[in-house]
């Protein structure tokens, strides 16, 4: 469940990219390499646990079900929350530099 849940996070944000690939302001291709990054993690590991398993990886119990997706559900609120702080630090919109500057 982990790495669908990043997959279709990723594939989801590509598509939001792409549509505004030429004025990516606020960077959402940072988010894509995030989520990107995230799945080939997953599909790293779903290898690895593969050959240790065979195909006994292909039947997991509800609580390993449940339990993958809280993951995966939190992985991609980790990488929405690093990339909100990219976005607080970098400032694109340049919003709190004109909140300071009262002329």
């Amino acid at each position: 469940m982990t790495l669908l849940i990043t997959v279709v996070s990723a594939v989801i944000c590509t598509v939001i990219w792409y549509r505004k690939a030429p004025h990516d302001v606020m960077k959402i291709s940072d988010l894509c390499f995030i989520y990107w990054g995230a799945s080939l993690m997953w599909l790293t590991d779903a290898f690895y646990q593969y050959s240790e398993t065979g195909a006994k990886f292909f039947t997991p119990s509800f609580n390993d079900i449940i339990n993958d997706t809280f993951l995966g559900i939190s992985a991609v609120a980790l990488g929405l929350v690093a990339w909100t702080a990219k976005l607080l630090v970098t400032d694109p919109k340049h919003i709190f530099k004109r909140s300071t500057n009262h002329e």
